[in-house]
């Protein structure tokens, strides 16, 4: 009778054991933190407690479309070379009556003119969000001209929609606006796109050159 009692002690004992531990999984299941999700950050919610926070990573930040005068101005001296001395207060001139560009234009132009002439340019159209892209541009220049020489150029380019935009015409003052050490800017525009000619090599073409540039995906010599 004894051992019979003793043997159903220890079997009840051993069940309330059992039962304990089983509730004891079970809470431990129901207040366990849930796993962040992969890419998330996980940060405490308050100093000095258990709980935790997750913070879901923001959107990707988005690159400005246009140029900072530094970046300009970092490109136009590894273009231009020895003769850039001036190109800071000539970007800076541009961009303070213009703003900042979203393109840019470099490349080679070679112009021989005595009262008229004709202008012919090859260069990489660069931009932020549409890729580079090569255009040609040639126009009559018809001003205070002599000699023909071979210049750099650096084009800026101001509210260009898209690169289709850039094959039309542009008008304007055709020569040397603003001119500082051996760099001159001249202005061209249509329909509110504008083209900042900066050119290096200006030697004797310091006149007044009233005339157009026509920018084509592929070279001519028909400067019309």
């Amino acid at each position: 009778m004894i051992e019979t009692l003793r043997r159903t002690g220890c079997a009840a004992l051993l069940g309330l054991m059992a039962m304990a531990l089983l509730a004891t999984g079970e809470g431990q299941a129901q207040t366990a933190a849930p796993q962040p999700a992969p890419g998330t950050t996980v940060y405490p919610a308050q100093p000095g407690t258990g709980d935790y926070e997750v913070v879901s990573p923001g959107p990707p930040t988005q690159q400005p479309a246009t140029y900072g005068a530094g970046e300009l101005i970092d490109v136009g001296h590894e273009f231009f070379g020895e003769v850039s001395q001036g190109l800071a207060s000539v970007v800076e001139h541009a961009i303070g009556n213009y703003g900042l560009p979203n393109g840019y234009v470099v490349g080679q132009e070679a112009t021989g003119a005595f009262v008229g002439g004709a202008r012919y340019g090859e260069g990489i159209l660069y931009t932020k969000n549409a890729g580079q892209h090569r255009v040609y541009w040639q126009g009559p220049s018809i001003g205070l001209d002599v000699g023909a020489n071979g210049n750099r150029v650096m084009m800026l380019i101001y509210n260009l929609p898209a690169v289709e935009s850039i094959y039309q015409r542009y008008v304007g003052v055709n020569g040397s606006a603003y001119i500082v050490a051996g760099l001159g800017m001249t202005v061209l525009s249509r329909r509110g796109v504008y083209v900042v000619p900066i050119v290096s090599g200006v030697g004797a073409r310091l006149g007044v050159n009233f005339g157009y540039l026509k920018f084509t995906d592929r070279p001519t010599w028909n400067p019309f």
